[in-house]
């Protein structure tokens, strides 16, 4: 038997489950017919949770991000860094 040992990274799985919760926020917030972006930026700006609608428990989800983490991985990836 070989060693098949698979090393994770959790800063890239944490960034992928932020990413995937934040998707899945702006489609809940296109589907009501709200402006997506405006409200989510609003919402990392404020912390307030009314920014987000709670249509496909959107709200909770977002929620559960830790906003220093999400700002940190949106500007490496605007700046194109790791």
């Amino acid at each position: 038997m070989t060693d098949k040992t698979i090393k994770f990274n959790i800063a890239d799985l944490n960034e992928a489950e932020m990413k995937n919760t934040l998707r899945a926020v702006y489609e809940a917030l296109n589907e009501k017919g709200y402006n997506s972006v405006s409200q989510i930026v609003g919402y990392i700006l404020s912390e307030d949770p009314t920014y987000i609608t709670t249509h496909n428990n959107a709200r909770s989800m977002v929620r559960r991000l830790d906003r220093d983490e999400l700002l940190q991985a949106m500007v490496k990836t605007y700046l194109n860094i790791n």
